[in-house]
């Protein structure tokens, strides 16, 4: 036989001697035997009980009656083309012995698994050299959790196909927030699409504008179909959705009487009380995108390349590339999406050029910077685009000794607040509700509030105005965190 054939005859044999080494036959352990078994994996098992040992032969398992604490157990075992050994007793010491034991003379290619009792065992044994422990307890609860996950999306998806199939011919009108975000957008084209699926002809409506470069390089490069609130009356389509928001006049058009019928967001309400057919709001997701994905897996919806586009996009944007708020359901529902992804656009989208305003807001907002402690906030003045606020914010987070920004600008009739942060010890949603009211919120580390110039508007000079709101907005947040202005 030729060297080179004689080789791959060898790493095949070695492939197919493959081993696990099961240390503790009890009904964890057997059980793991028997699943490994059924996908043609091979198994020696371990046991002090020569009954079990003997119970075990007969049933077909390679089987050595041995002490796991014992050192000369290794003499007893061909280590050959073991792969990965796990310790299953149910007794803590006598695993952590035989990972000490093992762990001598082992090579580090072989994983070692261990079961544990709890949190200390566990920390013992991984420090012994375990590569992975677990506690049977907590594994059983996060397979039944997971299994509790997939029902809920079951039922939800059945709910929601239910409210669709009611719908008939009729038209649904899908309000996303104003000047609305990729994560908003992408979710209202979701929804469009699910509905679409149902015969539902359905609108995605919004108020305000859209701003900001990388919003604008999204809707034109994906063609994305949006309608302004001002051109349609609510009256006129027989369903109404809210999506990425979830209060009727909460930074949207619609009256605040409105009934609506889906609710469908992942930002927190605090006390407020939603009348709807529907609803599901699920703050602990990252992005509404990542529930509207949910939606689609769930009902079999055809995803396009650009609704994927979209939505990994809507994703990625308000997680921050997952370093915001993230949840392991956004990370799945983003590896779902990438491979039915437009890469090409996601790069445009990632490089898109800054508009002079945003420089200029920028250049505002650092020569402005007001800091106390480790608070910064900044008075931009006027402002045309209320999307160069969070940019400002997010840039001046980077700088050194500074947690939390907060950067403000007034229009003809509001003062528009972004603000970021990286202190765990605050959530600066709940803040920015306490500081500026019900048109304010967010996450724990991005939030935003408008606020009516009310009787500010009555300044006829603009300077006296802006020093007016500077000292209102600076006093009312410092006030709120529980920090004095330097200042006063």
């Amino acid at each position: 036989m030729p060297a080179f054939l004689k080789d791959v005859d060898d790493n095949l044999k070695n492939i197919i001697k493959s081993r696990y080494l099961i240390l503790g036959s009890g009904s964890f352990g057997f059980a793991l035997a028997k699943e490994l078994r059924e996908i043609n994996k091979s198994v020696i098992m371990v046991d002090i009980d020569e009954e079990k040992v003997e119970t075990l032969r007969e049933e077909g398992y390679e089987a050595i009656v041995g002490d796991i604490r014992a050192p000369e157990l290794i003499n007893q075992i061909d280590l050959k083309n073991i792969i990965a050994i796990l310790f299953l007793s149910s007794d803590n010491e006598a695993n952590k012995k035989g990972i000490e034991n093992f762990k001598k003379i082992i090579s580090s290619e072989v994983h070692l698994f261990s079961r544990a009792s709890d949190i200390i065992n566990k920390e013992e044994m991984e420090k012994l050299g375990a590569n992975f422990v677990f506690i049977p307890p907590r594994l059983v609860a996060t397979s039944l959790s997971r299994s509790l996950e997939r029902a809920e999306s079951s039922h939800r998806g059945n709910k929601l196909a239910q409210w669709m199939d009611d719908m008939g011919e009729k038209k649904l009108a899908i309000v996303i927030h104003d000047n609305p975000d990729p994560d908003a957008i992408s979710s209202g084209l979701a929804l469009k699409e699910i509905a679409s699926s149902f015969e539902v002809e359905a609108n995605i409506l919004y108020h305000g504008k859209i701003g900001h470069q990388e919003n604008k390089a999204f809707v034109n490069l994906l063609g994305i179909d949006l309608s302004k609130m001002e051109e349609h009356d609510p009256a006129d389509f027989d369903e109404i959705a809210l999506i990425d928001c979830s209060i009727p006049g909460v930074n949207n058009m619609l009256p605040p009487d409105s009934y609506i019928g889906i609710v469908i967001d992942h930002h927190h309400i605090g006390d407020a009380e939603l009348n709807a057919d529907y609803i599901d709001i699920r703050p602990n997701f990252g992005s509404t995108a990542t529930i509207m994905t949910k939606y689609l897996q769930q009902l079999n919806v055809p995803i396009s390349k650009t609704l994927a586009t979209a939505l990994l996009y809507g994703i990625r944007t308000d997680t921050q590339d997952f370093k915001r708020n993230t949840d392991p359901a956004d990370l799945s529902a983003a590896s779902y999406l990438y491979p039915l992804s437009d890469h090409d656009i996601l790069d445009q989208l990632e490089r898109p050029s800054m508009a002079i305003e945003t420089l200029d807001v920028l250049g505002e907002a650092i020569r402005n910077r007001q800091v106390t402690g480790s608070y910064l906030l900044s008075n931009v003045g006027n402002i045309r685009d209320r999307d160069t606020l969070p940019q400002a914010a997010d840039y001046l987070l980077s700088l050194e000794g500074i947690s939390t920004t907060v950067v403000f600008g007034v229009t003809e009739d509001r003062i528009y607040i972004s603000g970021r942060s990286n202190d765990i010890r605050i959530n600066l949603g709940e803040i920015m509700r306490q500081a500026f009211g019900e048109d304010a919120g967010g996450h724990a580390t991005a939030a935003g509030a408008q606020i009516p110039l009310g009787v500010f508007t009555a300044t006829k000079d603009r300077q006296t105005l802006l020093r007016l709101v500077n000292e209102a907005v600076v006093k009312k947040f410092l006030s709120t965190v529980g920090v004095e202005d330097a200042g006063e």
